[in-house]
C-alpha cells in the first residue's frame, strides 16, 4: 500500500483538554503517510491554549460554529488525499487505526467507506460498531453497550459512525461530501445511505479501535440536541428513504414517540435522562413541532437533492431495503439508548 495518502480531519469546539490526547493519539500511528487538518469551530481561537501546538497538523479556525459536516469538508477541501478518516476530538485512535482502515478499504474496492471498533472510554464495553436505522429514520449505534471483545469479526456494515470513520475519495467525488445543511447529528448516517445508493458499500472494521468518551463534548442532553437529531432524522427520511418507507414513516414515528414517553417515566433512555435534567416536560414536544416546520420549509430543496440520488443511483430500491433490513435496529432499541 505504498503511496496511498490520508486525511485526517478532526473537528472540534476547543472546549476541553481530551483535543490534546487525541492528536497524541494520532502521533503514535503506525502509519505515516496522513496529514491531519484540526477545525476550530469555537469562533474565538480556543485551539490555541490547549497544549496542542507541540502535534503535527494544519489548522482552520472559523469565525463561528461552522458544524461538523462543513468543518469536515472544509479540511478535506485543505488537504485532499486518497482517503479521508474523520476523528472526534474526545476520542483517541488505538496506533493501528488509520493503517487497519486502510487495508480494509485497499482489499475491498467495493467499499467505499468504514467503520472502527468505538469502545466507550475506560471500558471493555462497545460505543459503536457502526450505526443502524430504524424504519422511522433514526440512527443509532449498533450493538451498544456489548462486550467489546465480542465484536472482533470483519463484516459488512450500513453506516459508519462519524466519531471515527474512513471514507474513499473517489465515493465523495461521485456523491458529494457531508450535507453541511445537517449541522449537527446525522450527517453521517445522510452521507452512507448516499454512498449505498450510488452502489458503495460499508466494512466494519474490528482492527481499527478507538476510545470514545461518550458526548463529552458535544453534551448528553439538551433542547438543541433534541432538535438538531429530529430535525435531522425528518431530512434523512425525505432525502433518502424509498418511497413507500418514506410515506409509512409518520406513523413509526408515532410508534416511537410513544416509546419515549414510557421511557421518560421509568426514568430509562434518553428520554429519561432528559426528564432527570430538570427541563420542562414541553421541550421535546416543542423540539418535535419545530423540527417538522424545519422540514416543511426545507421540503423543496430536500426533494430537489431526492431526484438526484434517485438519478444516479446504482441499485435497486429493493437491494437498498435488504441492506437497511440487514442493519436495521428496532424503535425500542432507539428509545432505550
Amino acid at each position: 500500500m505504498p503511496g496511498v495518502s490520508v486525511t485526517v480531519v478532526v473537528p472540534t469546539l476547543a472546549t476541553g483538554g481530551m483535543l490534546v490526547e487525541c492528536l497524541a493519539s494520532l502521533e503514535a500511528q503506525t502509519w505515516k503517510e496522513f496529514q491531519t487538518v484540526v477545525v476550530d469551530n469555537s469562533g474565538r481561537g480556543a485551539i490555541r491554549g490547549q497544549g496542542a501546538a507541540k502535534y503535527r497538523f494544519r489548522l482552520i479556525e472559523n469565525a463561528a460554529n461552522a458544524g461538523f459536516g462543513e468543518a469536515v469538508n472544509q479540511g478535506w477541501r485543505l488537504q485532499p488525499a486518497d482517503y479521508l478518516a474523520v476523528l472526534n476530538d474526545d476520542a483517541v485512535a488505538g496506533p493501528g487505526w488509520i493503517e487497519s482502515l486502510v487495508k480494509a478499504l485497499e482489499e475491498r474496492p467495493e467499499a467505499g467507506m468504514a467503520a472502527s471498533r468505538i469502545v466507550l472510554k475506560g471500558t471493555e464495553r462497545l460505543d459503536s460498531a457502526g450505526l443502524g436505522v430504524a424504519r422511522d429514520g433514526s440512527s443509532k449505534q449498533a450493538g451498544r453497550m456489548r462486550e467489546a471483545a465480542g465484536e472482533d469479526r470483519m463484516r459488512e456494515a450500513l453506516i459508519p459512525s462519524g466519531c471515527a470513520a474512513m471514507y474513499r475519495a473517489r465515493m465523495l467525488e461521485e456523491i458529494g461530501m457531508f450535507d453541511a445543511r445537517f449541522f449537527l447529528y446525522c450527517e453521517d448516517t445522510d452521507l452512507a445511505l448516499r454512498g449505498h445508493w450510488a452502489g458503495w458499500r460499508c466494512v466494519y472494521v474490528p482492527e481499527a479501535r478507538v476510545e470514545h468518551a461518550y458526548s463529552a463534548t458535544a453534551g448528553r442532553v439538551s433542547p438543541l440536541k433534541a432538535y438538531l437529531v429530529e430535525r435531522n432524522r425528518l431530512r434523512v427520511v425525505v432525502k433518502n428513504f424509498p418511497a413507500m418507507w418514506a410515506a409509512a414513516a409518520p406513523g413509526w414515528s408515532v410508534a416511537r414517540y410513544a416509546l419515549h414517553v414510557a421511557a421518560m417515566l421509568k426514568g430509562e433512555g434518553k428520554a429519561g435522562e432528559f426528564a432527570k435534567s430538570g427541563q420542562g416536560w414541553w421541550v421535546l414536544p416543542w423540539s418535535v413541532i419545530k423540527a417538522h416546520a424545519a422540514l416543511a420549509a426545507a421540503l423543496p430543496e430536500l426533494l430537489r437533492q431526492r431526484a438526484e440520488i434517485r438519478r444516479a443511483r446504482k441499485i435497486t430500491p429493493g437491494e437498498f431495503k435488504r441492506r437497511m433490513r440487514e442493519h436495521g435496529i428496532s424503535l425500542r432499541e432507539v428509545a432505550g439508548q
